[in-house]
């Protein structure tokens, strides 16, 4: 429990309104012909990418960016006008953008502290929205953004590309009708470097670090704690810290989660879920990473149960190559009971329980989703989204769920985590492997021990723990928040 602080466990009262002067919505009615005007909320790596995309959308222009840091934003909004011939206007504050009524559309790559307020304020601000994964910083927020899109008619897509997959649908549905079986498990991944010399390292100092001279700090905190910065690097790696991330689970983890669901038939929230995992192998760094690189978490979904893994350390103590799973480092396995389907972003084989193929189904992969969310801003109609806000929201909450686990647990050694994995096979497996995996990385588990965490239980309907631990467990479904930055009560 050391891990929680004090703020984790005081329930808040939400500061009336939402802190943001904005007439009543409004939107323009668009034409066909009309030119649906954009803005980028946060231009670091992929939001870049979001003013490539979104400018380069039929009937789609962007005339304005934001973002607290004025480094990232001067430069980008130069490198546009020297390639497009005209100014973009710009903002540190996003709450000023909002104002802006010459302004149709937000998409926004912010860190994942801010997507559920900026979601909010632009849904009340008569605009529709594009929101990066994962959908929301807690379970609580989610719900809020599917409020906020339908009471003000808003179209919100969830930045999960591979929803616009082609090959995907077809592929399920195929499963589905069993073809070669009923599905026993499936597994989504994030074998990814976190480990010393790659993004998982957050170099820490033996005080508060300066903040760079180019950020507005109280801008970028918006929600989270205005705590001083202790890492060197500022961008990027606040993924590893519970302030504002949500570690690789909360931040690969929502792409894969949502195939898992899909190849389910997209139930809703599972009734149980636990995790068991760590941060390990950083040796003698000075990380000061807070959440787990070697994770997994489980959810009890009927009648198949789907099984989440993340490492951030290679395949073995000084190799650079990471694991895989029957090929797959990054992406999902549906295994039935006569074979299988290793997911990629194309579609791929399936093949049979010796490893022969049987079908393939390939497509386009994700590259048409900013796209589709144009078209629907143009119908103004939520079923022609491929990643309506709501499917966001499920997937992220799951990556919540596991994380609440994790942080309320206990640390535990190999013996006594089998005892309480007991008859479940498929978790049984994932825990071996891990075990295999840490001791190549030469992991003294004696020093670093498993962190094992409750198995949680969820009110589906209600988006709430019950039961054993849901005192604690609650307390994570919605954070304290700072004001003006206030996610309101009533969107």
């Amino acid at each position: 429990m050391g891990s929680v602080t004090r703020r984790d466990f005081i329930k808040s009262s939400v500061a009336a309104g939402v802190g943001l002067a904005l007439a009543g919505p409004h939107s323009r009615v668009l034409g066909a012909n009309d030119q649906i005007r954009v803005a980028v909320v946060g231009v670091g790596g992929q939001g870049g990418g979001h003013m490539r995309y979104f400018h380069g959308c039929e009937g789609a222009k962007l005339v304005a960016i934001c973002d607290a840091d004025t480094r990232q934003m001067e430069g980008k909004a130069k490198a546009f006008e020297e390639k497009e011939g005209y100014k973009l206007r710009t903002y540190t504050d996003v709450r000023k953008l909002l104002e802006d009524k010459d302004i149709d559309v937000i998409t926004s790559a912010t860190p994942n502290h801010w997507h559920a307020l900026v979601t909010v304020w632009a849904c009340q601000a008569g605009k529709d929205v594009y929101i990066e994964k994962p959908a929301s910083y807690c379970i609580w927020e989610g719900r809020k953004m599917v409020e906020a899109a339908r009471k003000y008619n808003r179209i919100v897509q969830i930045g999960m590309q591979k929803r616009s997959s082609e090959a995907h649908p077809a592929a399920f549905e195929w499963i589905r009708e069993g073809h070669i079986g009923k599905i026993q498990w499936v597994r989504g991944f994030c074998y990814k470097g976190r480990g010393p010399g790659t993004n998982g390292i957050v170099p820490g100092t033996n005080g508060p670090a300066p903040i760079p001279a180019t950020v507005d700090y109280n801008q970028w905190c918006g929600p989270a704690d205005m705590v001083p910065l202790h890492r060197s690097q500022f961008h990027y790696v606040w993924h590893w810290m519970w302030n504002t991330g949500n570690g690789d689970i909360g931040n690969q983890g929502p792409h894969e989660m949502d195939i898992a669901r899909w190849a389910l038939g997209d139930p809703g929230l599972p009734r149980h879920a636990f995790s068991i995992g760590g941060r390990f192998g950083m040796g003698e760094t000075d990380d000061v990473g807070e959440t787990a690189n070697t994770q997994i978490a489980y959810f009890d979904y009927k009648p198949a149960p789907l099984i989440f893994e993340v490492r951030g350390l290679p395949r073995k103590k000084g190799d650079r190559a990471m694991d895989h799973f029957r090929g797959t480092r990054v992406g999902d396995c549906v295994q039935c009971e006569g074979g299988y389907f290793p997911c990629d972003d194309g579609g791929g084989w399936i093949y049979d329980n010796d490893g022969k193929r049987i079908k393939q189904f390939t497509g386009r992969g994700g590259a048409g989703h900013h796209e589709n969310f144009i078209q629907a801003v143009r119908s103004r109609k939520v079923s022609d989204l491929n990643g309506d806000i709501e499917i966001g929201h499920l997937s992220a909450a799951l990556c919540h769920m596991a994380n609440t686990s994790h942080r309320l647990g206990k640390k535990a050694s190999p013996e006594e985590i089998k005892t309480t994995i007991g008859d479940n096979a498929e978790m049984m497996d994932s825990f071996n492997r891990m075990l295999e995996h840490l001791a190549a990385n030469e992991v003294d588990l004696e020093k670093e021990p498993i962190t094992i965490g409750p198995m949680l239980t969820m009110d589906a309907d209600k988006e709430q723990y019950v039961g054993e631990h849901s005192e604690l467990a609650n307390m994570f479904l919605k954070r304290n928040y700072r004001e003006p930055f206030v996610v309101p009560e009533n969107v």
